[in-house]
C-alpha cells in the first residue's frame, strides 16, 4: 500500500509541433472539450477565463492548421445559437488524448525515477 505522504507522479504535456509555427497542444484541446462540454463558444472561454475573442480566435486558429472545421454553429432557440464540435474536432481531441496516454505510459518509469531524484536532492 502506498504511503499517503507519497509525492504525485510528474505529469507529462503534450505540445505537438506541425510544423515551425502551427502547434496543437493541451490549452487547445481543453478549449475544444469545454466547447462539447458547454456547446458555446463564449461559455467555453468563460470556464477557462479567456475572452471569447480568444477563444474564437483559437478555434479559427485549430481550423487553419488542421484544414477542417472542428466547431460547428447550432442554429439559434430562445436563448441565441451555440456551437458543437464536428466529427474531427471530437476525432482530433480522442487522437490528441490517446497521444496523450501512451506518452504517459512510455515514460512512467522515467517519472518516478525522476520524482524519486528530486525528493532525494530535496533532503540533501
Amino acid at each position: 500500500m502506498p504511503r499517503a505522504s507519497a509525492k504525485p507522479l510528474p505529469q507529462l504535456s503534450v505540445r505537438i509541433d506541425l510544423d515551425a509555427e502551427d502547434r496543437i497542444g493541451p490549452g487547445k484541446i481543453q478549449l475544444l472539450e469545454q466547447i462539447r462540454e458547454h456547446g458555446s463558444i463564449s461559455a467555453a472561454g468563460r470556464a477557462m477565463d479567456m475572452s471569447y475573442k480568444r477563444a474564437w480566435d483559437l478555434v479559427d486558429e485549430i481550423n487553419r492548421i488542421c484544414g477542417h472545421p472542428v466547431v460547428e454553429p447550432q442554429a439559434g432557440g430562445k436563448n441565441g445559437g451555440g456551437a458543437m464540435l464536428t466529427p474531427f474536432g471530437a476525432g482530433l481531441i480522442a487522437r490528441y488524448r490517446k497521444i496523450e496516454r501512451d506518452a504517459a505510459r512510455a515514460v512512467r518509469k522515467e517519472l518516478m525515477a525522476l520524482r524519486s531524484d528530486i525528493g532525494r536532492s530535496r533532503k540533501a
